[in-house]
């Protein structure tokens, strides 16, 4: 009886079937998780781009932009390096490096109009310029970084002020897993930096 239950084969298909289906399970919810994280990839991609955009055409979140720069020669260019703010959404200031650096101010009006747009919430409404947000919502302020810095263009005693170029980046931001994390314990991985430049038209909320 023994040796016939060593040579029996019953349930082998079962036992097969069941380790074949637990790989296959997981091959399929990871195809679903990191086609997720790809999208979160180039939904994170499109937002830093809408930032950009949207900060070179609204009021500075430091206001204090306008003035900075050198006046001392009218119609001379604005020296590349003349000012250089970076405003960090996880601590709400700006910080100004440069010869011609005005004290600084945060201004949270400004920052939500990039962030969260006209609305000033996330989630797109019709009729309302969307913001940073609208276009991935798993952001927050604290994941945002603007950098307002001088790179050469403009004049000094532009009335509009000098012309900074723009750069809008990401900060500790992760891709979120669901099947992956939840079955298997997979940890989160932190998203590359990514960001976006452009150069600073009117700095005016009213601009289109």
């Amino acid at each position: 009886m023994i040796k016939r239950f060593a040579k029996s084969e019953d349930g082998a298909a079962m036992v097969e079937m069941t380790i074949v289906s637990t790989l296959l399970f997981a091959l399929v919810l990871g195809f679903v998780d990191f086609g997720n994280a790809f999208y979160q990839w180039n939904a994170a991609t499109k937002a830093v781009q809408i930032g950009a955009r949207l900060a070179s055409i609204s009021d500075p979140i430091a206001p204090q932009i306008s003035t900075a720069g050198p006046t001392a020669t009218p119609g001379a260019p604005v020296t590349a390096g003349s000012f250089d703010y970076v405003c960090n959404g996880a601590t709400s200031t700006c910080n100004c490096t440069g010869a011609y650096c005005v004290a600084s101010t945060w201004s949270t009006a400004n920052f939500s109009r990039i962030f969260a747009g006209d609305d000033g919430a996330c989630g797109a409404v019709a009729g309302s310029r969307p913001g940073i947000c609208d276009f991935y919502p798993y952001l927050t302020p604290a994941n945002i970084v603007i950098r307002y810095s001088a790179t050469g263009l403009g004049y000094q005693t532009r009335q509009g002020g000098p012309v900074p170029t723009i750069t809008v980046s990401l900060q500790n931001v992760t891709f979120r897993f669901f099947f992956l994390q939840g079955l298997m314990g997979f940890a989160d991985i932190t998203m590359p930096s990514m960001l976006s430049t452009v150069t600073g038209e009117d700095l005016k909320s009213t601009a289109p």
